[in-house]
Protein backbone atom coordinates (compact mmCIF):
# COMPACT_ATOMS: atom_id res chain seq x y z
CA UNK A 1 0.00 0.00 0.00
CA UNK A 2 1.14 3.45 -1.16
CA UNK A 3 1.90 6.04 2.10
CA UNK A 4 -0.61 8.59 0.44
CA UNK A 5 -3.37 5.97 0.84
CA UNK A 6 -2.32 4.77 4.07
CA UNK A 7 -2.33 8.28 4.99
CA UNK A 8 -5.85 8.45 3.79
CA UNK A 9 -7.09 5.41 5.62
CA UNK A 10 -5.55 6.73 8.82
CA UNK A 11 -6.51 9.89 8.40
CA UNK A 12 -2.81 11.50 8.73
CA UNK A 13 -1.05 13.86 7.61
CA UNK A 14 2.39 12.48 5.35
CA UNK A 15 5.59 14.43 5.10
CA UNK A 16 7.86 12.15 3.01
CA UNK A 17 6.99 10.38 -0.49
CA UNK A 18 3.56 9.43 -0.70
CA UNK A 19 4.99 7.08 -3.40
CA UNK A 20 6.60 4.33 -1.32
CA UNK A 21 5.62 1.44 -0.61
CA UNK A 22 4.05 0.12 3.23
CA UNK A 23 3.75 -4.00 3.49
CA UNK A 24 3.92 -4.52 7.39
CA UNK A 25 4.15 -3.16 10.73
CA UNK A 26 6.59 -3.70 13.20
CA UNK A 27 8.43 -2.11 16.74
CA UNK A 28 10.77 0.78 15.92
CA UNK A 29 13.50 -1.06 16.92
CA UNK A 30 12.85 -3.98 14.41
CA UNK A 31 10.90 -2.45 11.68
CA UNK A 32 12.75 -2.78 8.31
CA UNK A 33 12.17 -1.14 5.12
CA UNK A 34 8.60 -1.51 3.92
CA UNK A 35 7.27 -1.14 7.36
CA UNK A 36 5.33 1.34 9.37
CA UNK A 37 6.15 1.77 12.93
CA UNK A 38 4.88 4.44 15.67
CA UNK A 39 6.20 6.62 18.14
CA UNK A 40 3.68 7.32 21.00
CA UNK A 41 6.18 7.26 24.17
CA UNK A 42 8.87 10.01 24.56
CA UNK A 43 11.91 7.61 25.84
CA UNK A 44 10.99 5.87 22.20
CA UNK A 45 11.33 9.28 20.04
CA UNK A 46 15.20 9.11 19.97
CA UNK A 47 14.93 6.07 17.90
CA UNK A 48 13.02 7.08 15.38
CA UNK A 49 15.80 9.06 14.01
CA UNK A 50 17.37 5.89 13.19
CA UNK A 51 14.50 3.51 12.39
CA UNK A 52 15.08 1.56 9.07
CA UNK A 53 11.26 1.61 9.10
CA UNK A 54 10.00 3.33 5.35
CA UNK A 55 7.17 5.48 7.97
CA UNK A 56 6.78 6.09 11.20
CA UNK A 57 3.54 7.18 12.69
CA UNK A 58 4.01 10.40 15.23
CA UNK A 59 2.12 13.19 16.86
CA UNK A 60 1.76 16.51 14.84
CA UNK A 61 4.45 18.59 16.20
CA UNK A 62 6.87 15.81 15.96
CA UNK A 63 10.23 17.02 14.99
CA UNK A 64 11.53 15.96 11.59
CA UNK A 65 13.32 12.98 10.87
CA UNK A 66 14.61 10.83 7.84
CA UNK A 67 12.08 8.38 7.53
CA UNK A 68 9.17 9.59 6.42
CA UNK A 69 6.02 10.65 8.79
CA UNK A 70 2.31 9.85 9.39
CA UNK A 71 1.23 12.89 11.51
CA UNK A 72 -1.78 12.34 13.89
CA UNK A 73 -2.93 12.95 17.41
CA UNK A 74 -3.09 9.56 18.59
CA UNK A 75 -0.33 7.23 16.67
CA UNK A 76 -0.87 4.55 19.18
CA UNK A 77 -4.40 3.99 18.23
CA UNK A 78 -3.29 4.83 14.89
CA UNK A 79 -0.97 1.96 15.01
CA UNK A 80 -3.83 -0.45 16.07
CA UNK A 81 -6.05 0.37 13.01
CA UNK A 82 -2.33 0.05 10.78
CA UNK A 83 -2.42 -3.41 12.13
CA UNK A 84 -5.59 -4.14 11.53
CA UNK A 85 -5.28 -3.47 7.64
CA UNK A 86 -1.92 -5.39 7.54
CA UNK A 87 -3.30 -8.89 9.06
CA UNK A 88 -5.81 -10.84 8.02
CA UNK A 89 -7.65 -12.50 11.21
CA UNK A 90 -9.05 -16.30 9.96
CA UNK A 91 -12.41 -16.48 8.59
CA UNK A 92 -14.88 -18.95 9.87
CA UNK A 93 -17.25 -20.76 8.21
CA UNK A 94 -21.22 -20.64 8.81
CA UNK A 95 -22.69 -23.54 10.15
CA UNK A 96 -22.38 -25.89 12.98
CA UNK A 97 -20.11 -28.21 12.86
CA UNK A 98 -21.25 -31.88 13.06
CA UNK A 99 -19.53 -32.44 16.11
CA UNK A 100 -21.23 -29.60 18.31
CA UNK A 101 -23.79 -30.85 20.51
CA UNK A 102 -27.28 -28.01 20.20
CA UNK A 103 -29.78 -28.38 22.38
CA UNK A 104 -33.04 -28.76 20.18
CA UNK A 105 -34.06 -25.73 22.69
CA UNK A 106 -31.41 -23.77 21.73
CA UNK A 107 -31.89 -20.78 19.68
CA UNK A 108 -29.15 -19.70 17.27
CA UNK A 109 -28.77 -16.65 15.82
CA UNK A 110 -27.98 -15.47 12.21
CA UNK A 111 -24.75 -16.24 10.69
CA UNK A 112 -23.03 -18.58 13.10
CA UNK A 113 -20.08 -20.26 13.28
CA UNK A 114 -20.30 -23.43 16.10
CA UNK A 115 -17.31 -25.26 16.09
CA UNK A 116 -16.02 -28.71 16.51
CA UNK A 117 -17.16 -30.15 19.76
CA UNK A 118 -18.74 -26.99 20.90
CA UNK A 119 -21.29 -27.56 23.38
CA UNK A 120 -24.76 -25.62 23.53
CA UNK A 121 -27.36 -26.24 25.95
CA UNK A 122 -30.52 -26.18 26.67
CA UNK A 123 -32.61 -22.00 26.04
CA UNK A 124 -29.20 -20.93 25.55
CA UNK A 125 -29.88 -17.68 23.27
CA UNK A 126 -27.08 -16.97 20.81
CA UNK A 127 -27.43 -13.92 18.73
CA UNK A 128 -26.21 -13.23 15.22
CA UNK A 129 -23.26 -13.27 13.63
CA UNK A 130 -21.76 -15.73 16.27
CA UNK A 131 -18.43 -17.10 16.12
CA UNK A 132 -18.51 -19.88 18.91
CA UNK A 133 -15.34 -22.02 18.61
CA UNK A 134 -14.23 -25.62 19.38
CA UNK A 135 -14.95 -27.09 22.77
CA UNK A 136 -16.45 -23.45 24.03
CA UNK A 137 -19.29 -25.11 26.40
CA UNK A 138 -22.21 -22.40 27.02
CA UNK A 139 -24.61 -23.91 29.91
CA UNK A 140 -28.67 -23.72 29.86
CA UNK A 141 -30.33 -20.52 30.10
CA UNK A 142 -26.92 -18.21 28.96
CA UNK A 143 -28.38 -15.16 27.03
CA UNK A 144 -25.77 -13.77 24.57
CA UNK A 145 -26.08 -10.42 22.14
CA UNK A 146 -24.87 -10.09 18.58
CA UNK A 147 -21.11 -10.69 17.32
CA UNK A 148 -20.22 -12.91 20.20
CA UNK A 149 -16.61 -14.35 19.74
CA UNK A 150 -15.90 -16.61 22.15
CA UNK A 151 -12.02 -18.63 21.53
CA UNK A 152 -11.29 -21.94 21.93
CA UNK A 153 -12.17 -23.78 25.67
CA UNK A 154 -14.11 -20.60 26.86
CA UNK A 155 -17.00 -21.12 29.15
CA UNK A 156 -20.39 -19.12 29.85
CA UNK A 157 -22.42 -20.86 33.18
CA UNK A 158 -25.90 -21.20 33.35
CA UNK A 159 -27.96 -17.73 33.59
CA UNK A 160 -25.38 -15.70 32.68
CA UNK A 161 -26.37 -12.91 30.66
CA UNK A 162 -23.47 -11.22 27.85
CA UNK A 163 -24.01 -8.32 25.63
CA UNK A 164 -23.66 -7.37 22.01
CA UNK A 165 -19.61 -7.07 20.93
CA UNK A 166 -18.29 -9.40 23.76
CA UNK A 167 -15.31 -11.61 22.97
CA UNK A 168 -14.36 -14.39 25.21
CA UNK A 169 -10.16 -15.15 24.65
CA UNK A 170 -8.88 -18.80 25.73
CA UNK A 171 -10.02 -20.53 28.86
CA UNK A 172 -12.01 -17.81 30.10
CA UNK A 173 -14.30 -18.28 32.54
CA UNK A 174 -18.01 -16.00 33.09
CA UNK A 175 -20.16 -17.44 35.73
CA UNK A 176 -18.04 -19.81 38.13
CA UNK A 177 -19.11 -20.40 40.94
CA UNK A 178 -18.18 -17.65 43.68
CA UNK A 179 -16.01 -18.77 46.94
CA UNK A 180 -18.83 -18.90 49.50
CA UNK A 181 -18.47 -21.03 52.62
CA UNK A 182 -20.15 -20.78 55.67
CA UNK A 183 -18.61 -22.21 59.17
CA UNK A 184 -20.41 -25.07 60.75
CA UNK A 185 -19.09 -25.19 64.46
CA UNK A 186 -19.04 -29.05 66.53
CA UNK A 187 -17.20 -32.25 66.37
CA UNK A 188 -20.23 -33.79 64.36
CA UNK A 189 -18.90 -31.67 61.40
CA UNK A 190 -15.12 -32.46 61.85
CA UNK A 191 -13.69 -33.00 58.01
CA UNK A 192 -16.39 -30.64 56.43
CA UNK A 193 -16.78 -27.96 58.18
CA UNK A 194 -17.13 -25.90 55.72
CA UNK A 195 -20.75 -25.66 54.51
CA UNK A 196 -21.13 -24.32 50.51
CA UNK A 197 -23.52 -21.57 49.82
CA UNK A 198 -25.11 -21.64 46.32
CA UNK A 199 -24.18 -19.36 43.82
CA UNK A 200 -27.47 -18.31 42.52
CA UNK A 201 -26.90 -14.88 40.65
CA UNK A 202 -25.02 -14.61 37.30
CA UNK A 203 -22.29 -12.96 36.13
CA UNK A 204 -23.92 -9.80 33.49
CA UNK A 205 -21.72 -8.47 30.79
CA UNK A 206 -22.48 -5.68 29.07
CA UNK A 207 -21.47 -4.56 25.41
CA UNK A 208 -18.02 -4.74 24.26
CA UNK A 209 -16.63 -6.54 27.19
CA UNK A 210 -13.40 -8.37 26.48
CA UNK A 211 -12.36 -11.47 28.89
CA UNK A 212 -8.87 -12.42 28.14
CA UNK A 213 -7.47 -15.82 28.87
CA UNK A 214 -7.94 -17.91 32.12
CA UNK A 215 -9.76 -15.00 33.45
CA UNK A 216 -12.76 -15.94 35.81
CA UNK A 217 -15.76 -13.84 36.63
CA UNK A 218 -17.75 -15.09 39.78
CA UNK A 219 -21.05 -15.66 39.80
CA UNK A 220 -22.81 -14.30 43.21
CA UNK A 221 -24.24 -15.78 45.80
CA UNK A 222 -27.55 -13.54 45.71
CA UNK A 223 -27.48 -11.12 43.05
CA UNK A 224 -25.17 -10.52 40.39
CA UNK A 225 -22.34 -10.08 39.33
CA UNK A 226 -21.46 -6.95 36.33
CA UNK A 227 -18.97 -6.14 34.13
CA UNK A 228 -19.99 -2.60 32.73
CA UNK A 229 -19.65 -1.69 28.99
CA UNK A 230 -16.51 -1.58 27.26
CA UNK A 231 -14.42 -3.02 30.47
CA UNK A 232 -11.61 -5.33 29.57
CA UNK A 233 -10.80 -7.70 31.98
CA UNK A 234 -6.89 -9.14 31.26
CA UNK A 235 -5.69 -12.64 31.45
CA UNK A 236 -5.85 -14.71 35.03
CA UNK A 237 -7.80 -11.94 36.73
CA UNK A 238 -10.26 -12.82 39.54
CA UNK A 239 -13.30 -11.18 39.77
CA UNK A 240 -14.70 -11.91 43.15
CA UNK A 241 -18.95 -12.63 43.11
CA UNK A 242 -20.74 -9.84 44.14
CA UNK A 243 -18.16 -7.84 42.47
CA UNK A 244 -19.59 -4.91 40.13
CA UNK A 245 -17.24 -3.23 37.67
CA UNK A 246 -17.91 0.15 35.93
CA UNK A 247 -17.97 1.19 32.05
CA UNK A 248 -14.52 1.34 29.91
CA UNK A 249 -12.31 -0.09 33.01
CA UNK A 250 -9.45 -1.82 32.61
CA UNK A 251 -8.64 -5.04 35.54
CA UNK A 252 -4.82 -6.01 34.07
CA UNK A 253 -3.15 -9.66 34.72
CA UNK A 254 -3.91 -10.57 37.75
CA UNK A 255 -5.94 -8.49 39.33
CA UNK A 256 -8.01 -9.88 42.24
CA UNK A 257 -11.14 -8.24 43.15
CA UNK A 258 -12.43 -9.76 46.22
CA UNK A 259 -16.34 -10.86 47.59
CA UNK A 260 -18.53 -7.52 46.53
CA UNK A 261 -16.29 -5.40 45.71
CA UNK A 262 -17.25 -1.75 43.58
CA UNK A 263 -15.21 -0.37 40.93
CA UNK A 264 -16.31 2.35 39.23
CA UNK A 265 -16.12 3.80 35.29
CA UNK A 266 -12.78 4.69 33.50
CA UNK A 267 -10.99 3.05 36.40
CA UNK A 268 -7.26 1.46 35.84
CA UNK A 269 -6.10 -1.40 38.30
CA UNK A 270 -2.99 -2.29 36.72
CA UNK A 271 -0.94 -5.84 37.04
CA UNK A 272 -1.50 -7.56 40.76
CA UNK A 273 -3.47 -5.18 41.89
CA UNK A 274 -5.45 -6.56 45.11
CA UNK A 275 -8.99 -5.00 46.32
CA UNK A 276 -10.55 -5.93 49.53
CA UNK A 277 -14.10 -7.53 49.80
CA UNK A 278 -16.25 -4.53 49.90
CA UNK A 279 -14.51 -1.55 48.40
CA UNK A 280 -15.87 0.83 46.74
CA UNK A 281 -12.57 2.17 43.67
CA UNK A 282 -13.94 5.75 42.42
CA UNK A 283 -14.17 7.11 38.82
CA UNK A 284 -11.29 7.30 37.10
CA UNK A 285 -8.99 6.35 40.01
CA UNK A 286 -5.89 4.75 39.17
CA UNK A 287 -3.76 1.73 41.26
CA UNK A 288 -0.60 1.23 40.41
CA UNK A 289 0.98 -2.61 39.86
CA UNK A 290 1.05 -4.85 42.99
CA UNK A 291 -0.90 -2.11 45.09
CA UNK A 292 -3.11 -4.31 47.86
CA UNK A 293 -5.85 -1.80 48.53
CA UNK A 294 -7.79 -2.70 51.83
CA UNK A 295 -10.36 0.29 52.05
CA UNK A 296 -12.11 2.97 49.81
CA UNK A 297 -10.51 4.56 46.78
CA UNK A 298 -11.56 8.32 46.12
CA UNK A 299 -12.65 8.91 42.74
CA UNK A 300 -9.68 10.26 40.56
CA UNK A 301 -6.91 9.16 42.84
CA UNK A 302 -3.75 6.99 41.72
CA UNK A 303 -2.77 4.84 44.48
CA UNK A 304 0.46 2.53 44.91
CA UNK A 305 1.65 0.47 47.75
CA UNK A 306 0.53 -1.58 50.23
CA UNK A 307 -1.74 -0.93 52.12
CA UNK A 308 -2.35 1.70 49.26
CA UNK A 309 -1.69 5.40 49.58
CA UNK A 310 -1.72 8.77 47.87
CA UNK A 311 1.18 8.00 45.11
CA UNK A 312 3.11 10.95 45.17
CA UNK A 313 3.55 9.84 49.08
CA UNK A 314 4.32 6.62 47.78
CA UNK A 315 7.05 7.88 45.96
CA UNK A 316 8.51 9.96 48.59
CA UNK A 317 8.26 6.97 50.54
CA UNK A 318 10.16 4.78 48.45
CA UNK A 319 12.99 7.31 47.86
CA UNK A 320 13.60 7.61 51.70
CA UNK A 321 13.55 4.07 51.73
CA UNK A 322 16.05 3.66 49.04
CA UNK A 323 18.44 6.49 50.94
CA UNK A 324 18.13 4.22 54.45
CA UNK A 325 21.57 3.20 54.14
CA UNK A 326 23.20 6.26 53.18
CA UNK A 327 21.30 8.15 56.06
CA UNK A 328 22.66 5.27 58.47
CA UNK A 329 26.23 5.90 57.25
CA UNK A 330 25.85 9.31 58.03
CA UNK A 331 24.11 8.65 61.21
CA UNK A 332 26.66 6.47 62.17
CA UNK A 333 29.35 9.03 61.13
CA UNK A 334 28.14 11.34 63.76
CA UNK A 335 28.12 9.27 66.26
CA UNK A 336 31.91 8.40 66.05
CA UNK A 337 33.84 9.96 68.75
Amino acid sequence: MSLSALAERLGASLTGDGEALVSGVAGIEEAETGDLTFVANPKYAAKARHTAATAVLVEPDFPEISAATLRVANPYLAFARAIEIFYSAPVYALGIHPTAVVADSARIGANAHVGAYAVIGEHVVLGDDAVVLSHVVLYPHVRVGDRFFAHAHAVVREYCQLGDDVILQNGAIVGADGFGFARQHGKEFAGRAWYKIRQSGPAVLEDAVEVQANACIDRASIGETRIGSGSKIDNLVQVGHGSTVGKDTLLCAQVGLAGSTTVGNNVILAGQVGVAGHCTVGDGAIATAQSGIPGDVAAGATVSGYPAIENRQWLRSVAIFNRLPEIVRQLKGKNTP
